[in-house]
């Protein structure tokens, strides 16, 4: 019997013991750090060449084209509210020179003509009252000087056979006789003026017909070319108004802006973009780009940044102030059509060979940057020295390895993990009377908003989504 309780102790401090030595190892890990979870997110440090990009969206545009226009003369014609489209081709149609591309109603000209016609009508109405006026008074003015050269002649002989009579009446006839001389000289004198006169009146009037003749001639012209034909061949893409519109079935042609449509060169493409003030100082002429197209995703093109705008301006329905940058595409296909939507990558930076780690995976406490970096039995709160950065990873310079995994987001238990920090770090030290920034909290790192978009919108990337490690 006593055997058997001897055996039993011995049982129970066995078990005892085997229960020290398994808790022990836990009690170690607890008290050094945190066990790595298996439901936690992580990624690998790699190493490899980290390019530094601007992402942003535009739009496919042919920079050489010939542009559709309604009638060339609608100023002369003083037609200035602009006229309608009443039919216009589809977009994309493929048309000769000669083909009828759209129509523009001809209902408000109309009227025009009509009031044009009314002021010819008076005009010719006038010009021939002035050419009647100018025969009449001039008529009279030739009867008056040839009444006048009668009368000087009677005055003339009467002068004459007054030779012989008294001194008073020889100076009675020559007195007469200066009279009518008189009256010859004026009355030569009222001809000429009242044929200058009537001459310069007919011009009056000359000129004022010509004029009205001339706007019934353009009007009649202008109504003409309301049947919008194409000036060679090429296909059909609506242009766009100040307001980013495309003209179509409704919309106002203006004697400013006359243009319908245009045929675009489409051997020669360029994307259209704008991008913020913050990138574009990273921007430059001949810079890399990678393009892609919503409407077919699989497909990549090359191009290179052809000009960035020196002023910027403030798009539609934004607010932010973004400057124009094309892009030009090296070897555009025949898949490719004016107003597509882009995705250019524009790459500003190469660095060759470093380490880099997702954005997501870099957190900030008191100006210190550091990492949850996942080892075989424990995760660790380790800080790390960060270079350059672009939308999606950062470059580490100091504080890891290649092939280690770090944490896409802070474990449940990340206040009970004490800071690793690197030898000789001196970052989070506040300047004397500052402070740090985040004030003790943990915040993670986040990519800046993205560029604007050709339409004023936004466009690019934002922080990506936790990766699988």
């Amino acid at each position: 019997m006593d055997i058997l309780k001897r055996l039993l102790r011995i049982r129970k401090s066995l078990w005892i013991a085997i229960a020290l030595l398994l808790g022990l190892p836990s009690a170690w890990l607890l008290a050094r750090g945190a066990a790595p979870t298996d439901d936690v997110v992580t990624a690998q440090v790699k190493r490899g060449d980290f390019k530094i990009t601007v992402t942003t969206s535009g739009e496919l545009r042919a920079p050489k084209f010939v542009n559709i226009s309604g009638p060339p003369n609608m100023q002369q014609a003083e037609v200035w509210n602009g006229v309608k489209i009443l039919s216009i081709v589809p977009e994309g149609t493929v048309v000769k020179e000669g083909d009828v591309v759209a129509e523009l109603d001809r209902a408000p000209v109309a009227t025009k003509l009509a009031d044009v016609n009314l002021a010819l009508q008076k005009a010719e109405a006038q010009n021939e009252q002035a050419s009647l006026d100018s025969v009449l008074n001039l008529s009279k003015a030739r009867e008056d000087l040839h009444t006048a050269a009668l009368t000087l002649e009677e005055k003339k002989l009467a002068r004459d056979q007054s030779k012989f009579e008294a001194p008073s009446v020889r100076r009675q006839t020559e007195i007469e006789y200066e009279k009518a001389l008189r009256t010859l000289k004026q009355d030569s004198m009222d001809l000429k003026t009242k044929t200058e006169q009537a001459r310069a009146k007919m011009r009056e009037v000359g000129s004022d017909l010509e004029r009205q003749r001339n706007r019934l001639r353009i009007v009649q012209e202008m109504m003409g070319n309301f049947t919008i034909k194409a000036p060679g061949p090429g296909m059909v893409i609506y242009i766009k108004d100040w307001q980013g519109k495309k003209r179509t079935v409704g919309s106002q042609v203006s004697p400013w802006e006359p243009a319908v449509a245009t045929l675009p060169d489409m051997s020669i493409m360029e994307s259209q973009t704008y991008v913020n003030e913050i990138d574009v100082r990273k921007l430059a002429v001949g810079q890399p780009v990678t393009i892609t197209l919503d409407a077919d995703p699989g497909k990549h093109l090359t191009g290179k940044v052809t000009a960035v705008a020196g002023v910027g301006e403030q798009r539609p329905n934004s607010d932010a102030k973004v400057f124009e940058v094309k892009i030009s595409v090296e070897r555009p296909d025949t898949t490719l059509r004016p107003g597509m939507t882009t995705g250019n990558t524009i790459e500003t930076k190469a660095i060759p060979n470093v380490l880099h780690i997702p954005l997501e995976a870099l957190m900030n406490e008191n100006g210190v940057p550091y990492v949850f970096k996942k080892g075989r039995v424990r995760v660790t709160k380790q800080e790390v020295e960060p270079g350059a950065m672009n939308d999606d990873e950062v470059v580490i310079t100091r504080g890891l390895e290649e092939g280690d995994r770090v944490l896409l987001s802070p474990p449940a238990d990340k206040d009970k993990l004490g800071l690793e920090r690197l030898p000789g770090s001196k970052a989070g030290v506040p300047a004397p009377g500052g402070d740090t920034a985040t004030g003790g909290k943990t915040v993670p790192v986040t990519p800046r908003g993205p560029a604007p978009d050709a339409r004023g919108g936004t466009a690019g990337k934002v922080a990506s989504p936790p990766r699988k490690g």
